[in-house]
């Protein structure tokens, strides 16, 4: 850890007193270890400006990143959509009683859809390829689908293989934009006049 009186290199930095003087005349020189115009230096932090130390299970993580091969997160992340994509087909949500494990508390308790209800439905229709009854168990995540799957390709081509293809640019209005869709669809769905309790699962 550098101090505030020692710079990266090992040797006595000016002391805060210095600082204060020579940074008000506006004298920082290269000698001083300092920039002009009386700004301090990466190699001089300011007077009582201290690197916070990280905490194990950062210096950790920040470890295993360092020598993780670079295959080694879209193979877990394939993992994780793998063991989903299994979970879905053994336990067939289509076919489960409304209250069944793992069930929607918002909807045992006000009978109303959340933003997320029919979404593993959704899964289980689009992998037996039935679009439409997909669409109308959880249009928004049917419609986002297509979007996660081009981000993952273009993301573990480029870590395996290096491609360069397009990156899809999710700016913060977009965000915005699909959020307010799926508050949106998320009242929708719950009122009960067609054509919009045709969405209600």
């Amino acid at each position: 850890m550098t101090s505030v009186d020692e710079n990266r290199s090992g040797g006595p930095g000016p002391a805060a007193g210095e600082w204060a003087a020579d940074g008000a005349a506006g004298g920082w020189s290269a000698g001083d270890g300092g920039q002009a115009g009386g700004y301090p230096s990466a190699d001089y932090p300011a007077a009582g400006y201290h690197y916070a130390e990280p905490d194990r299970l950062t210096r950790w993580v920040n470890r295993f990143q360092a020598r993780a091969p670079r295959w080694l997160a879209p193979v877990a992340a394939l993992g994780c959509v793998a063991g989903a994509v299994g979970f879905t087909l053994v336990t067939d949500p289509t076919r489960s009683a409304p209250d069944a494990a793992p069930s929607c508390f918002l909807k045992l308790i006000t009978g109303l859809d959340c933003p997320g209800c029919g979404g593993t439905r959704a899964f289980w229709y689009l992998l037996n390829g039935d679009l439409p009854a997909a669409a109308r168990h959880h249009l928004l995540f049917v419609f986002a689908v297509p979007f996660l799957i081009y981000l993952y390709v273009a993301w573990a081509g480029r870590q395996f293989f290096g491609w360069r293809l397009p990156q899809l640019e999710i700016t913060p209005r977009a965000i915005g934009i699909f959020l307010a869709a799926w508050g949106a669809f998320s009242v929708l769905r719950n009122l009960p006049w067609a054509p919009f309790d045709a969405f209600y699962v």
